[in-house]
């Protein structure tokens, strides 16, 4: 295995990785569980995001996005469906397909899921010191470009 030069005394890169990854992966869990009362799994709300994010996605490239087997897919949206959260339109080319897209309300449970996120992460930021929040200010536009590669 190849060896790591030292990173800023804080052990090698290897071991800097392995510190960024687990912490990255610890927030983004208590980032996950911070949400509205509701029913929603975090696969249907995975769903929902990828869907407002998307704006309109078949069944399968929905599956795909979200790294699941189309029945699995089915099943998901078959539930947002019920909840009036996605609705499907006729494929333009393919009348064989669908277009899976978030109605109004689905657009509006993403929201309250963002907004609960977003405001437990701002209380935890508002307990840290300017320092702190400057240097989180930096690290995100580090992992910003960190992601883009």
């Amino acid at each position: 295995m190849m060896e790591w030069p030292v990173v800023a005394d804080r052990g090698t890169a290897d071991e800097l990785a392995k510190a960024l990854r687990e912490s990255i992966m610890r927030l983004n869990r208590r980032v996950r569980q911070a949400r509205p009362v509701g029913d929603l799994t975090f696969s249907q709300l995975s769903a929902l995001t990828s869907l407002q994010l998307a704006g309109a996605l078949t069944p399968r490239e929905l599956a795909d996005v979200e790294r699941v087997q189309p029945p699995t897919m089915t099943k998901i949206v078959g539930k947002l469906e019920e909840r009036g959260l996605v609705a499907r339109t006729p494929h333009p080319t393919d009348g064989r397909q669908v277009i899976l897209s978030a109605t109004e309300q689905g657009r509006a449970v993403h929201a309250q899921f963002e907004q609960a996120r977003n405001e437990w992460l701002a209380t935890q930021l508002a307990d840290l010191t300017p320092g702190e929040r400057e240097t989180l200010a930096q690290a995100s536009e580090i992992l910003q470009k960190i992601s883009r590669a």
